[in-house]
């Protein structure tokens, strides 16, 4: 009979009770598939009184981390804590202690990658986090293995489902943020304290790690521009419905010769595009390379069964490696040293939608200040006035830069006779 596989769980939480449970319910499976029984030992939780998940027969629950960091027999920790620290500091001691780690912690990943990976490869063990980026959707993977003799020029993602759900909700309902948020908080989709993911730094989390893998470079989460949607408004929709895009908040990672540029903000896709069809928690990454083209990949983003997955999947291929006596694979490279491209030299298309006095002249005005900047404008209307004196101007850009765009904006806002840019949204197009 081969030697059981002992693992350790560090959370009992939404992801760590699904991975509890999948291991009780799907142990003879499990066994068959990796050729050796695989069991969970000790499980690392705050409160031992606490009630919770009922656990595989022989685990036992610990508020001492080191339970399991110094326990000899155990072969793989799984961390599914979340947060950066004492998260951090628990794998790198289970690397160090020769235990391989699977974790879902993108704060982590998105901040010491490189550090992780070579203290994972310095003490020959594997390292995997298939379930930090886009839960249950098999990506990283694909995207380290299946294309490793691509030369990745871009990703294209959404892979925040909280803000997909309420960006949906305002396409389909017309509602308000504010009415969207109160939704996806009364489901459950969102947090009280939405701020991680309203603001865009989940997904710049994320868009860190993807950006790092698919160029071969570090890139951290302070790297990642980021804007979140608070200012979107129905009537955005409405005009983006009209022009014939979508709006998503958008997670862009891209080659620009010898830089990389890295952004999350929301963005105008077109109707045509897949993306514009990712609707409510769905994720979905875009993947564009030499050798593929193009390949897209959809599913659940997030919650317990579909993350528990991704561990799962990460968790069975340690294991078999332990049983068959395979060799540890090597971890992805980050041997490029690619800086990081400032906002300012995006090249895109533009939406803007400001609210102006209306009468004669105002609209001369406006085009001078975006001719003045350099901007070249793809569509200018003048909407009916719904206050009487003022009348609100939608306007699309030809391919300009941001520098030139701000400034433009900055310009406008300062017109008399203009009496606030209401908004300002990017268009992904072949520039962007």
């Amino acid at each position: 009979m081969p030697a059981p596989i002992a693992i350790g769980l560090l959370g009992l939480g939404t992801v760590g009770g699904g991975l509890a449970r999948a291991l009780s319910e799907k142990a003879a499976f499990i066994e068959r598939y990796v050729g050796a029984p695989v069991l969970l030992r000790r499980v690392l939780v705050r409160d031992e009184a606490k009630q919770r998940v009922p656990l595989p027969t022989g685990a036992s629950l610990t508020t001492d981390a080191n339970d399991i960091l110094a326990d000899p027999d155990i072969a793989i920790v799984v961390e599914v804590m979340g947060g950066e620290e004492p998260a951090l500091s628990y794998i790198q001691k289970s690397l160090h202690r020769g235990k391989h780690v699977v974790t879902a912690n993108k704060e982590v990943l998105a901040k010491h990658l490189p550090k992780v990976l070579a203290h994972a490869a310095e003490h020959g063990v594997a390292l995997r986090f298939e379930a930090s980026v886009a839960g249950g959707i098999p990506l990283i993977r694909p995207l380290v293995e299946d294309l490793a003799g691509n030369d990745l020029s871009a990703v294209y993602a959404i892979i925040n489902g909280t803000t997909n759900y309420m960006l949906t909700r305002m396409r389909r309902e017309g509602l308000s943020y504010a009415d969207a948020l109160a939704e996806a908080q009364r489901l459950g989709y969102a947090e009280a304290d939405p701020s991680t993911d309203v603001d865009g730094v989940d997904a710049a989390y994320k868009l860190a790690i993807l950006s790092s893998l698919a160029f071969h470079t570090q890139v951290r989460d302070t790297d990642v521009y980021r804007e979140g949607i608070v200012r979107l408004a129905p009537v955005d929709f409405r005009y983006a419905a009209e022009l014939g895009y979508a709006i998503k908040l958008l997670a862009t990672g891209r080659r620009v010769g010898d830089a990389v540029e890295a952004r999350v903000h929301p963005a105008f896709i077109s109707d045509a595009s897949p993306l514009a069809d990712v609707d409510g928690v769905l994720n979905a990454v875009e993947l564009e390379g030499d050798l593929v083209d193009w390949a897209m990949f959809q599913g659940p983003g997030a919650g317990r069964e579909a993350t528990a997955s991704a561990v799962l999947g990460d968790l069975l291929a340690i294991a078999r490696g332990i049983a068959t006596g395979a060799p540890v694979p090597p971890p992805p490279s980050l041997d490029r040293a690619l800086p990081i491209l400032p906002m300012a030299q995006l090249t895109s298309e533009y939406y803007l939608r400001l609210q102006a006095q209306d009468r004669p002249g105002v609209m001369a005005q406006v085009t001078k200040v975006l001719g003045d900047a350099g901007v070249s404008l793809a569509s200018v209307i003048q909407k009916e006035s719904h206050t009487g004196s003022l009348a609100e101007i939608v306007i699309t850009t030809h391919s300009a830069s941001e520098a030139a765009v701000q400034q433009a904006a900055t310009a406008l806002s300062e017109l008399s006779a203009v009496r606030e840019v209401s908004n300002l949204v990017r268009i992904k197009g072949g520039q962007g």
